[in-house]
């Protein structure tokens, strides 16, 4: 059986999917068996497409008009696609021609897995080098620090003069809960 999914990027009058509906039903999908989303590509909690992963089973196919209407990035499409092999579920994006039931678009779509990977690697590359010239210069990654060396250093004094946490808190304008973080990890 043909099930299949769409999905615009908003709620609203603004974008629609007919045009998604009408190429899933001239595919072949019966209309009782198309899920729908008006979300972000970009979140992960997409109700109609739980419901859809939750409704293919085995011998189904999943059929989209367009590869991104599925994921919200290549990983993640890739993730789905296998998702649905390990199920026995095929899948067919009907733009780009891929078929996941022929060898075919199971190559084409092998092929696009083998690219996101080499991206990521790529990522990842770039991600060390740059670390590793801004540690060259001095600077070391991370989150900047919630209160400065010196501040901190006039703090640690007051407290140690008998200055109470709260009234530390006011004098140097540091949210309780910030001083008290920041006092374990100096203890530490």
């Amino acid at each position: 059986m043909l099930i299949g999914y769409m999905r615009v990027s908003t709620d609203g009058d603004r974008q629609s999917t007919d045009l998604q509906r009408d190429a899933l039903i001239s595919a072949g999908v019966d209309e009782r068996h198309i899920f729908e989303d008006k979300a972000s590509g970009s979140k992960d909690d997409r109700s109609g497409l739980a419901q859809t992963l939750e409704y293919v089973k085995a011998g189904d196919t999943l059929v989209v008009w367009k590869l991104d209407r599925l994921g919200r990035s290549l990983p993640h499409l890739i993730e789905i696609v296998n998702q649905l092999k390990s199920r026995g579920i095929g899948f067919k994006s009907l733009t780009e021609g891929m078929d996941t039931s022929s060898p075919s678009g199971e190559l084409l779509f092998h092929v696009f897995g083998a690219l996101a990977q080499f991206e990521r690697s790529l990522i990842q590359e770039r991600v060390n080098a740059g670390l590793a010239a801004a540690k060259k210069r001095g600077r070391i990654g991370g989150r900047p620090r919630a209160i400065p060396k010196e501040k901190m250093d006039a703090i640690l004094e007051a407290l140690n003069n008998g200055m109470s946490k709260a009234a530390v808190c006011r004098t140097f304008e540091v949210k309780r809960s910030t001083l008290i973080d920041t006092l374990q990890r100096y203890q530490q």
